[in-house]
């Protein structure tokens, strides 16, 4: 049967769409079906000091949909590490498209919800915070300072940070976050299909030494004029302005009934602020009619940069992993996805996050309504349970102080270590 199109135009386009997607290539995908721990391998990475934290699969406690599960941190206070191969692939002369979903319900303090893109050969065994690796993204929590999205690239067996800044969500819903790198090295972070920061590696990474470099040889003429403001020369001090003093006697003073000059001595009139004093005289300034700006040392090639036209190649990707320090687990992973064509990833993020997140908030928000509930229920009644109950949140609070210390001062250093 012939396939009977409205228009010629949306013809073309529907063509070109099913095109794109069937020259899509898809080098890992994973959404965490049944059968999903045969791919992946636990590392065994703190297992001997009992801090390996297990992994539950899960849709969570609220989702948009209960069939749709993924792998999810169970355990306080643990280190997780678990790690998928994939057939080694270069992204040379094509995309590289990163995506997978996260979603803290833990309501998360401080950790992270990133992933990592690993190269060549890797015990996955022994997979952990130590192992090399060659993309870290994702997003990053930690109290009022940190809340950002983390991309990290390695170069030369050196880890560089974004000098820009992206913003993450902090809420305790799922969001998918993307990262794009091209061939002609520019790059895009999305969230929720939707582009937060783009620009090229030049300029956003140091992963080379800069094009252009302030000529160390340059030096600010002396007759360079750089006072954008200067007195007005017009400007005249009024006469008598000096002679204008700074206290004046009170006019309001009286001399005490009761003062006695002999035993106190003669009264003088205090003083007080005068009104009319304006302190020393400045000229009013005006715009500096020969005002030639800040001074800038002119830019010339940077004799130490070479260029790399391969910047964005990662040529051995082989591994794809998950390794968190958490002191408060519930931290869910699900969509992970590694291609070379944002439109699918696109799709693919529409088809899961955006298909369910309408529903997954409509079932936190009952949730939370059902937990306030709850816990009206268990107030108490009068202030004098009130206040044992104080006693005993302050009595729990103590001695749960030092390893609650321990675990915070142990997820900062792991974040400082970034």
């Amino acid at each position: 049967m012939a396939l009977r199109v409205p228009h010629p135009n949306l013809s073309s386009l529907l063509l070109l769409s099913l095109l794109t997607i069937a020259s899509a290539k898809v080098f890992f995908e994973e959404r965490f079906n049944a059968g999903w721990e045969s791919q992946w391998v636990k590392s065994d990475w703190k297992r001997d000091e009992n801090l390996a934290g297990e992994w539950n699969s899960t849709s969570g406690q609220w989702s948009g949909d209960a069939n749709d599960k993924g792998i999810q941190t169970s355990e306080d206070y643990r280190f997780y590490a678990i790690s998928a191969e994939y057939p080694e692939f270069s992204n040379k002369d094509k995309s590289l498209v990163f995506q997978f979903s996260v979603k803290h319900e833990q309501k998360l303090d401080c950790g992270g919800g990133y992933l990592k893109l690993l190269s060549g050969d890797v015990d996955q065994k022994k997979f952990g915070g130590e192992t090399p690796y060659s993309i870290m993204f994702g997003p990053d929590i930690c109290g009022h300072s940190t809340k950002k999205v983390h991309a990290i690239l390695t170069y030369n067996d050196t880890n560089h940070l974004i000098k820009k800044d992206v913003p993450c969500e902090t809420d305790q819903l799922t969001h998918v976050y993307t990262f794009i790198l091209r061939p002609d090295a520019t790059y895009s972070i999305l969230i929720d299909n939707v582009e937060k920061q783009t620009g090229s590696l030049y300029s956003d990474w140091d992963l080379l030494p800069p094009k252009k470099i302030k000529d160390p040889e340059a030096k600010k003429p002396e007759d360079w004029d750089d006072k954008e403001f200067i007195p007005d020369p017009e400007d005249k001090k009024p006469e008598g302005y000096d002679d204008i003093p700074k206290e004046i006697p009170d006019p309001n003073a009286k001399k005490p009934e009761d003062w006695d000059d002999e035993e106190d001595g003669e009264w003088t009139t205090p003083t007080i602020a005068n009104p009319e004093y304006n302190g020393p005289w400045e000229a009013k300034t005006i715009k500096n009619p020969k005002y030639q700006g800040k001074w800038k040392a002119p830019l010339i090639d940077n004799p130490d940069f070479k260029d790399d036209p391969e910047l964005y190649v990662f040529p051995k990707l082989k591994y794809v992993g998950i390794e968190l320090w958490q002191v408060k687990s519930g931290t869910l992973f699900d969509n992970v996805l590694i291609t070379d064509d944002a439109e699918y990833a696109k799709q693919l993020a529409e088809e899961t996050w955006g298909k369910q997140k309408d529903a997954e908030k409509t079932a936190f928000e009952e949730a939370e309504k059902k937990k306030e509930e709850e816990e009206k229920k268990e107030d108490p009644v009068d202030s004098d349970t009130e206040e044992d109950a104080d006693d005993a949140d302050d009595s729990e609070a103590d001695s749960k102080t030092d390893a609650g210390e321990d675990g915070e001062a142990k997820e900062e250093d792991a974040h400082d270590e970034l």
